[in-house]
């Protein structure tokens, strides 16, 4: 893909460039806000958010983009909350564990009413089905019909010492909780267990359960569900259950570690009971457009979620509200920064839409809404490009690339950030799997080229150690905890940077006539090649 690189001297900018961060930081104080109350889904914090958002998109200059001429587009949902008292029994040699529903465990239920799983046999398997198209399938030829199964996060490879074919560190899809959940579930199984370790997750349980009860949330209406729940069980919790067994968890990660390995039952039983409120709920995403001057009918899409995790019982300090200013009103404010720098500047010759999504937190809910339901094609959409900060940071010497050697726009994230006296560099910790757990993922199963990145953490002052100080405390404390709080103190400085790649990576599609793509080898590239037609 050959594209024409304006330098920043061209655009006619100011001294401080299109991106302000006293503006971002404005947003994101205003988002993050008490007032907002934790931007939750369907609770009484959305009616604000999406009110302020369609405010300052109209603000910005962009023209309404939702359905029916407005900034919205619905998405129907259903949210579950397991009332509290929940709990699952473990059996094993005798003895019997309660495991108690946030402190022990977290059950996410499936069904509207209750939870009502009584004495099913416990089956081990490993890591689950990561990719049986390699040969690694744990549920091939097992009958798990009425059994939960207990698995482990991520894929063979994470520990390993070696590549045994899924790419190292790297996560692939088949390592995704919701791929293992998907083949547990069709093989029979009427629970899943998984064994929660920090590392391999790559947060700590108290984002999961402990004190706070966050709801799970589906697609309305609720459709029968064989798999009575789904769980995550603190490792200390059940690590006595499989001693009694005579099992260890090295023991058992080693034994699993192969692709002849398959589900073997365990010498015990689960019972989980909880009960379960269901409503259907309407949640939106919101939409904004800036037409193109030449190819109004092809389209950059940018995105970014709106949603944090909204207002819960109280956390050890008595704060109920989960903010989210880092994750995710930063990102939207630099969604909103990013329309605002493209309606000041000349007309590109593409569309530019932007899209604030919903229900990201429960599952890419509102992106793969609009995936399904696209208010303008994908295979006309040029590019995603993904707005998913995790860390507000002082100014950088990187930006850090999410799932790198994907596509073509990797090239000019690299043109962009050397604009700005940036390297881009691998992420640090690819075995999270964020290529997979953001909102651009929806569009790039389905071919559209995506790209996703963050600001750096190798700090102009200090270095990696000082940015991995900031990036450990905040994973380790507040990612998706009632602290993740605006601090007057952030300059937004590394936020900015990100901010400015990511409009000059967009404008520099917007204003080609060439296609973004994927790279060879890449597992996206089918998809896309389905639609090759819409862009002739």
């Amino acid at each position: 893909m050959r594209i024409l690189l304006l330098p920043l001297a061209a655009l006619a900018l100011t001294a401080a460039g299109p991106i302000d961060p006293a503006r971002i930081k404005a947003d994101v104080r205003t988002l993050s806000s008490d007032a907002f109350d934790g931007r939750g889904p369907g609770e009484k914090g959305e009616a604000a958010t999406i009110a302020f958002l369609a405010r300052q998109m109209a603000a910005a200059g962009l023209a309404p983009g939702g359905e029916n001429g407005g900034w919205l587009q619905k998405v129907p949902l259903v949210r579950l909350d397991t009332l509290p008292g929940g709990s699952a029994t473990l059996r094993a040699a005798g003895q019997a564990s309660v495991l108690r529903d946030g402190p022990d465990m977290d059950i996410n239920p499936t069904n509207a009413r209750v939870t009502d799983v009584r004495d099913a046999p416990l089956v081990f398997a490993g890591w689950g089905a990561p990719d049986p198209a390699r040969g690694w399938d744990a549920f091939q030829g097992v009958d798990v019909r009425g059994k939960v199964v207990v698995m482990l996060a991520g894929d063979p490879d994470f520990e390993g010492g070696k590549d045994l074919g899924f790419g190292g560190r790297a996560l692939v899809v088949g390592g995704r909780g919701g791929t293992k959940t998907a083949a547990a579930a069709k093989a029979g199984a009427l629970g899943v267990l998984f064994i929660h370790e920090t590392a391999a997750y790559s947060w700590p349980y108290a984002q999961a359960g402990d004190s706070i009860r966050v709801p799970s949330f589906s697609y309305a209406p609720l459709k029968p569900n064989p798999l009575q729940f789904s769980g995550i069980v603190r490792g200390p919790a059940i690590l006595p259950v499989l001693a009694r067994l005579g099992l260890t968890l090295p023991a058992l990660k080693q034994r699993a570690r192969s692709a002849e390995f398959r589900a073997f039952p365990l010498e015990a039983t689960v019972s989980v009971s909880a009960t379960n409120r269901a409503r259907e709920v309407v949640s939106h995403n919101v939409v904004g457009v800036l037409r193109g001057a030449a190819r109004p009918n092809e389209f950059v899409l940018y995105g970014a979620h709106w949603d944090a995790n909204g207002h819960n019982g109280p956390d050890r300090t008595g704060d109920t509200i989960r903010n989210g200013a880092v994750d995710n009103a930063t990102g939207t404010a630099e969604l909103l920064e990013v329309a605002r720098a493209f309606a000041a500047g000349r007309r590109p010759a593409r569309s530019v839409v932007f899209a604030a999504w919903t229900a990201e937190e429960k599952g890419l809910l509102g992106a793969e809404w609009y995936a399904q339901h696209p208010l303008y094609p994908l295979g006309k959409t040029a590019a995603v490009i993904n707005l998913d900060p995790h860390v507000v940071l002082p100014a950088a010497r990187n930006l850090e690339l999410i799932g790198p050697g994907q596509t073509d726009l990797e090239a000019l994230l690299v043109a962009a950030a050397r604009e700005q006296g940036l390297r881009v560099d691998p992420e640090p910790s690819p075995e999270a799997g964020w290529y997979f757990r953001s909102d651009h993922y929806p569009f790039a199963q389905r071919g559209v080229p995506a790209l996703a990145f963050r600001a750096g953490r190798d700090l102009k002052v200090g270095g990696v150690r000082a940015g991995q100080r900031i990036v450990g405390a905040y994973n380790e404390r507040c990612y998706h905890q009632p602290c993740d709080e605006f601090a007057p103190g952030w300059d937004f400085a590394g936020t900015s940077q990100e901010a400015l790649a990511a409009y000059r990576v967009g404008q520099m599609v917007a204003d080609s006539e060439a296609w973004p793509n994927w790279n060879p080898g890449s597992g996206f590239a089918t998809a896309r090649a389905a639609s090759a037609g819409d862009r002739r």
